[in-house]
């Protein structure tokens, strides 16, 4: 069976930490490559967080702290790695798509093996640190559990990193910043 990583959403942090965050659902690799050569000084701040910690999507080409081990059928996995190829022609500046995909192969081939061994629904995590020249990465794995604090199915045994309240306009609820320096 082939499994390959896709891009989750347990809260909407991901879209205020990433510019872009990856839509919930896209297949994904690490994307590493996206800053071999680049001095750590010439990263912006949203560009560092995607740095250590951002899987990549590879139809936005955006970020994702998360992502799901997932089953992929043997035409999916081909349909992505042609898609990241394109990506290479279209963001990376790849001569053309016969050129880019064997790089793209070489990709999705270490996502396959990220996922390798774990079951289905497992979720996983980067952390990227810069070593000298070289950068290292480190792939931690979050199991789902039979409950969570929030007991709601759709978090598939995985609790939210935030649990965020809509308010009516009406109520402005507590100013946390206006509480500073206050008894």
């Amino acid at each position: 069976m082939i499994l390959l990583p896709r891009t989750i959403q347990l809260d909407p942090s991901d879209t205020v930490i990433f510019a872009p965050a990856a839509a919930p659902g896209e297949w994904a690799v690490p994307g590493t490559f996206l800053y071999h050569g680049r001095p750590a000084g010439n990263l912006n701040r949203k560009e560092q967080i995607a740095f250590r910690s951002g899987f990549l999507g590879v139809e936005s080409f955006g970020h994702s702290t998360l992502v799901t081990v997932t089953p992929a059928r043997p035409e999916e996995r081909a349909a992505v790695v042609e898609a990241l190829a394109a990506q290479f022609v279209a963001k990376l500046g790849a001569p053309d798509i016969a050129t880019a995909r064997p790089a793209a192969e070489e990709e999705i081939a270490f996502a396959e093996d990220i996922c390798r061994g774990h079951p289905q629904g497992t979720l996983i995590a980067l952390h990227r640190a810069r070593e000298g020249d070289d950068i290292r990465e480190q792939f931690r794995t979050i199991r789902p559990r039979d409950e969570t604090a929030f007991s709601a199915g759709y978090l598939r045994g995985h609790d939210r990193a935030f649990h965020i309240i809509e308010t009516d306009e009406d109520d402005p609820g507590i100013d946390l910043l206006d509480l500073r320096g206050k008894e």
